[in-house]
């Protein structure tokens, strides 16, 4: 009788532990970059084209530098004009100036250097949250706009 108490008290543990994984774990997300946020579709994406032409022209866009610190560190360089911010800090950062000095209405663009763009989606959606209304990621990030060529000044040194 002791081997079966055993066997249904391991199965018993095993089914609970699986039940318990089931309902805590993280959903894994096996998709492409328009996918990477549970949110990502309801935002709007800009491509590296056409933000170097708003910017060519001089057009009003606050672009919005939520690279990690590393990421930032190893770059030299960061889109021209671009404000960079911790992503983990951007809520907060958005009582004080600069950010606190942007009008909810106008263009605002994030960008970072991960896969599928998903620290420019969660910026993104912090920024929509605050009541920001014009928000767009840069598709392709940091990355893309190397590629496009589009102006790039030093960041600065801290």
């Amino acid at each position: 009788m002791s081997t079966k108490f055993t066997f249904a008290a391991i199965a018993v543990l095993v089914l609970s532990f699986i039940t318990l994984a089931h309902s805590t774990g993280r959903r894994e997300v096996h998709a492409g970059a328009s996918d990477a946020t549970p949110q990502s579709g309801a935002i709007e994406r800009i491509s590296a084209e056409e933000l170097k032409s708003k910017l060519e022209k001089q057009e009003l866009v606050t672009v919005l530098d939520v690279r990690s610190t590393d990421h930032y560190v190893a770059a030299e360089n960061r889109i021209k004009g671009s404000i960079h911010v911790k992503l983990r800090r951007l809520s907060s950062r958005l009582s004080f100036s600069p950010l606190k000095d942007i009008s909810r209405d106008s263009e605002v663009v994030t960008y970072c250097a991960c896969p599928n763009d998903e620290a420019s989606y969660r910026a993104a959606e912090i920024l929509l949250n605050a009541g920001f209304k014009r928000v767009r990621v840069l598709e392709g990030g940091w990355q893309m706009w190397l590629k496009a060529k589009g102006p790039v000044e030093p960041r600065p040194k801290a």
